[in-house]
């Protein structure tokens, strides 16, 4: 019995024995009169075990048809292999027709093992990179936009040149936008103070790296072109 079955048992023996009024009950029970009028005659019929929950352990009203739990995982292992939850819904939905919730879904998929929770993956192992070993060798670029000026002047967008074997800036330049035009004219600065490195290391913003999947391989940005004509490389992170 839970602990609300065992609360009632002996406000509904009090009832029965007359030590108590049936509104009294009601009222602490937090039901009405005619309810605490079925726990007494089910008391009556069945003892203690009359107030527990008839449908404890008995299948659900709502629970879906096992025939359709196994129709669906086997969908699933059919067509939508590596399919997270919310998709693997749409799909069934939008090509089967058949309506399941995301939560209903993503219980089953873990338990079959054809979803993994985020709390329980392995974090992805890293090889540190090794720091290049002279000056000027390779060279980090980055933006970073930012209210530099403090409300004095509009915000806008620094660019920064940092070299890898020893942290220090290298060079600063601010500009309106972080663009290719803005990088050339910063890296050609940079050049006339320092010289060519061998590579620059940056992110995979759309200035370094060409958006389009199918030409990623073989297409070059602007600034990738004026790179390979000074005969920089360039490594995107």
């Amino acid at each position: 019995m839970s602990n609300k079955e065992l609360h009632r048992l002996p406000v509904i023996q009090a009832v029965i024995e007359k030590r108590l009024r049936r509104r009294d009950a009601a009222s602490q029970l937090d039901l009405t009169e005619r309810q605490v009028q079925r726990l007494m005659n089910r008391y009556r019929e069945s003892g203690a075990v009359g107030l527990t929950n008839a449908r404890r352990g008995q299948p659900g009203t709502h629970r879906i048809d096992d025939a359709l739990h196994c129709q669906i995982l086997t969908l699933l292992r059919e067509n939508y292999v590596g399919f997270g939850p919310t998709l693997a819904v749409e799909k069934l939905q939008e090509r089967h027709g058949i309506a399941v919730s995301v939560e209903t879904l993503r219980c089953w998929m873990i338990a079959d093992g054809l979803w993994i929770p985020h709390a329980r993956r392995q974090p992805r192992i890293y090889q540190p990179r090794q720091r290049r070993d002279c000056l000027g060798e390779l060279i980090q670029i980055d933006g970073s936009h930012h209210d530099w000026f403090e409300g004095r002047a509009p915000k806008c967008c620094l660019l920064v040149y940092i070299d890898d074997a020893t942290g220090r800036l290298m060079h600063l330049r601010f500009c309106q936008s972080e663009s290719a035009f803005d990088y050339m004219m910063a890296t050609r600065n940079y050049i006339d103070k320092h010289g060519k490195p061998v590579a620059f290391y940056s992110d995979k913003h759309a200035v370094f790296r060409v958006s389009q999947a199918e030409t990623r391989r073989t297409g070059m940005t602007q600034f990738g072109r004026a790179l390979h004509d000074l005969n920089i490389d360039l490594i995107c992170a």
